[in-house]
């Protein structure tokens, strides 16, 4: 952990003090001791300890197997029935409210300055670790994935039939509403279900492991991007890791929950850093491969021609050259980066042996109905607003909300593209306007899609209202759905609940004490100087990326 000992070596050693040495590992030690013995090292210990109850409570109360035999074999198949799923669900809601505590504490204090970046990027691997070892956790989605990618293993069409035309142990766990439903992914994520589902067969355990491991690279991608991407935007990077890639909405639900979401905003992110890096054709071609993974991220794409132009143009600037038209440096970037696109998925369609199906298959979300998207929302208040006197069914007026909110998001996207084109920090706003609108506007909308817009919105400079805002949904988001995948959200205790300890964790952000449970304030006061005015952006701080 060079990162916590690196405030902590001395200078002018003695040659025989040489990286490596027995003196500079002492060094070391002391200096991870130091900080596991500090309130940020608590913090991520209790991170921990919740990471280990959400795997083991998981056994029970997750999204288990149909029929676990392996449970059975090693006599803990009574935690999923009775008192054992009772106590399985306990244990998992206790880890989940522990991480959110920790997270929340760390936050306090990456606020305050007392963290660093590289301290942070090995917290994020020890609350991963243990969630490397559950069962699909708050999502049954890892079991589609597999099923899928055995249909191009076995020489189907994923993007023809659903997995309902493979019968087997990997169909007998996919939920119900997607055994029919073809595959809305791109060729790439088929292409590793089926690399995972040929090296495994049908064992569901093993499967689920290596799906795991091969997201592990988007998570690698977005401790890498996230931060610099503050830097191009004026943002902090630590507040920028804490956020999005250490918040527990991300890590328990793109890790345990075992979602392509997590290759996706990685790679898109990644993308988008070299691109205001000027290097424009690598950035493209990642977006690209993001998008070959999941549609969204084409959203990006739109947006990084601007961010070429604008350097296409600075650039002329700079060398006292008068820069190219608009129009043609919009041809020349705009066709360059649509060639590039094409040939990421032309290569990887061709490998895969499947043709542009998955355009088609994106409407299968529309089986998704929750009120955490607004046509949802707004079908549910026509309905219940108009029962006294009118008999409306859910679906007709279902129909309209989402017609009506895909104008909306149409308008909006068109909008903020055009918008876009002023600056970098306009370009990239546009992408997160885009993420943002598509997540509320579309047919549907899961927990896990907000990590799309929140890795691009931690990068701008965010005023402590504003964090508290983002800690409260993310929170909330986490609470809301069920350790087994279902959702929690027609539930009112559920939701209040949940809204409770969203409001608690937004306060607790800038208060050692939010629920005011201490006689003695004054503590409080010690534990937070100087907090910064909830009208201001938190001010900079000078950070070790080391």
């Amino acid at each position: 952990m060079s990162s916590i000992s690196s405030h902590s070596t001395s200078e002018g050693r003695s040659p025989d003090d040489a990286p490596g040495s027995s003196t500079t590992s002492r060094s070391r030690m002391t200096a991870t001791g130091n900080f596991l013995r500090s309130p940020e090292g608590k913090a991520a210990i209790l991170g921990v300890v919740g990471a280990v109850c959400i795997t083991f409570g998981g056994f029970g109360a997750g999204s288990v197997r149909r029929r676990d035999p392996l449970l059975e074999e090693m006599h803990l198949s009574w935690l999923r029935f009775g008192h054992g799923f009772v106590l399985s669900t306990i244990i998992v809601w206790v880890g989940v409210l522990l991480m959110i505590t920790a997270w929340v504490r760390l936050g306090r204090a990456t606020l305050h300055g007392r963290t660093t970046v590289g301290e942070l990027r090995w917290i994020v691997p020890a609350w991963t670790a243990p969630l490397l070892l559950s069962v699909p956790m708050f999502s049954r989605d890892a079991y589609s994935y597999l099923a899928q990618g055995a249909l191009l293993r076995d020489g189907f069409d994923p993007y023809g039939v659903g997995p309902v035309a493979n019968p087997g142990i990997l169909l007998d766990n996919v939920s119900n509403v997607w055994t029919t439903t073809t595959a809305p992914y791109g060729p790439l994520f088929l292409l590793l279900g089926q690399g995972i589902t040929t090296v495994t067969g049908d064992n569901v355990i093993a499967g689920t492991m290596l799906l795991r491991l091969t997201m592990l690279p988007g998570l690698a991608l977005m401790m890498w991007a996230v931060p610099r991407l503050a830097d191009h935007l004026g943002g902090r990077a630590t507040t920028a890791v804490w956020l999005a890639v250490l918040n527990p909405l991300v890590l328990i639900h793109l890790i345990g929950g075992v979602h392509n979401e997590l290759l996706m905003v990685g790679l898109m992110t990644a993308g988008i850093v070299l691109s205001l890096a000027h290097r424009h054709v690598a950035g493209i071609a990642l977006v690209a491969i993001a998008v070959a993974i999941k549609a969204t991220a084409g959203l990006a794409l739109p947006f990084l021609v601007w961010i070429w132009m604008l350097h296409i143009r600075d650039k002329a600037r700079t060398e006292g050259r008068t820069p190219p038209s608009p129009l043609l440096m919009f041809t020349r970037t705009a066709g360059i980066g649509a060639s590039v696109f094409v040939a990421v998925f032309a290569v990887s369609s061709f490998v895969a042996g499947v043709g542009i199906g998955w355009l088609t298959a994106l409407s299968g979300s529309a089986k998704i109905i929750n009120w955490l998207s607004l046509p949802t929302i707004l079908a549910h208040l026509v309905t219940v607003g108009t029962s006294w006197f009118l008999d409306l069914r859910l679906d007709p007026v279902l129909y309209v909300t989402r017609l009506l909110c895909s104008i909306a998001l149409l308008a909006v996207l068109v909008a903020a593209w055009w918008w876009g084109r002023k600056s970098e920090r306009n370009a990239v706003k546009g992408i997160l306007i885009a993420l943002v609108a598509t997540v509320v506007l579309s047919p549907a909308a899961l927990p896990w899609y907000y990590s799309w817009p929140l890795a691009i919105a931690a990068g701008f400079a965010l005023s402590r209202t504003t964090l508290m805002i983002l800690t409260g949904l993310s929170t909330w988001l986490m609470l809301v759905f069920q350790p087994d995948g279902a959702i929690g959200l027609y539930n009112v205790v559920h939701v209040a609940l949940a809204i409770v300890a969203a409001v608690v964790a937004a306060l607790a952000l800038t208060r050692v004490d939010p629920l005011r449970l201490r006689s003695d304030h004054s503590r409080e006061h010690r534990a937070v100087p100087n907090a910064p005015k909830s009208s201001a952006p938190v001010p900079a701080e000078d950070e070790s990326t080391s």
